[in-house]
């Protein structure tokens, strides 16, 4: 039992804001970090700091990306929030670009060697540019219900 599940009494705590920025700093870290390293040229991830840096990026990325939707899902129903079902309809599109994102990511650090090429290609991805996207949507949305 963790010590946040203790402190509850055996169940964990729902998702909170705090939570979700932390993925979407992990998420955004991620893909910047992909950015500067796609343009260094490196042939490999071997034998450079950047390259050394590049599966721990992609690892933080890809674990942020895990369960997202629900966290969202939880914090919109958490709050009440009044667009709630037609937020909940885009965060079913969300999972769905989450999960793309997540294959492209997992493709990639399969590989033996990570080129910046490889990265260049991850971060022209359709699928990782809707996520962003996605994100940067719904956060707003979110912080207009807010507001309101």
């Amino acid at each position: 039992m963790s010590s946040e599940e203790h402190r509850s009494g055996g169940a964990s705590a729902p998702p909170t804001r705090d939570e979700l920025d932390r993925r979407v700093e992990a998420i955004e870290a991620g893909y910047e970090f992909m950015l500067a390293y796609a343009a260094q040229g490196l042939p490999s991830d071997a034998g450079s700091a950047s390259g050394s840096q590049v599966r721990e990026f992609l690892q933080r990325f890809d674990h942020a990306l895990t369960g997202l939707g629900t966290v969202y899902r939880a914090i919109v129903d958490g709050e009440h929030v009044p667009s709630g079902s037609a937020i909940h309809a885009f965060i079913d599109i969300l999972d769905r670009d989450a999960s793309s994102s997540q294959a492209a990511i997992r493709m990639v650090l399969a590989q033996p060697a990570i080129s910046s090429q490889l990265v260049d290609n991850l971060n022209a991805s359709i699928h990782v540019r809707a996520l962003l996207t996605d994100i940067f949507l719904i956060d707003e949305a979110l912080r207009v219900e807010s507001r309101t």
